[in-house]
């Protein structure tokens, strides 16, 4: 599964550890976020992430 970083913040979206602060369980990709989900450090939506490229 892909990374995706934020680009305003860059916090890094990684599929293996989720967003449990969030109710994100590890092995959530992130096509499959909730619509709704926001970057847990400075709150922007999905469009504002672009994949890591490794």
């Amino acid at each position: 599964m892909d990374k995706y970083v934020c680009l305003p913040c860059g916090y890094i979206y990684d599929p293996e550890i989720g967003d449990p602060d969030n109710g994100i369980k590890p092995g959530t990709s992130f096509e499959d976020l909730p619509e709704d989900w926001t970057c847990p450090e400075c709150y922007v939506t999905k469009d504002y992430f672009e994949k890591v490229q490794e």
